[in-house]
């Protein structure tokens, strides 16, 4: 069964940084494609980032060039570093990964680790 587990949220000023990370337990980690999702109050979760399994990065624009996704296959670990935070930024995070056979899509998700910036 395939779980992930965020962390490294919290509390930070206006311009500060922070690091999530999200570590899976499961096999085959490297063959998932995976992502950063945020969901702020009142509002649909949007995707931040995303990572394939092939290392190809795409961002939302409004984090391009504040945010970088990266991840670490022998850890099963993707990390998201945010840096130049804002105070639209604040919201719960949330990892996903995911992968697509012929038959079905495999989609899983954390629980999600809230980030809130100060102004």
């Amino acid at each position: 069964q395939v779980q992930l587990v965020e962390s490294g949220g919290g509390l930070v000023q206006s311009g500060g940084s922070l690091r999530l990370s999200c570590v899976y337990s499961g096999t085959i980690f490297s063959i998932y494609a995976t992502g950063w999702y945020r969901q702020a109050p009142g509002k649909q979760r949007e995707l931040v980032a995303a990572i394939s399994s092939g290392d190809s990065t795409n961002y939302a624009d409004s984090v391009k060039g504040r945010f970088t996704i990266s991840r670490d296959n022998a850890k099963k670990t993707v990390y998201l570093q945010m840096n130049s935070l804002k105070p639209e930024d604040t919201a719960v995070y949330y990892c996903n990964a995911h992968r697509t056979t012929p038959a079905r899509r495999y989609d899983y998700w954390g629980q999600g680790t809230q980030v809130t910036v100060s102004s």
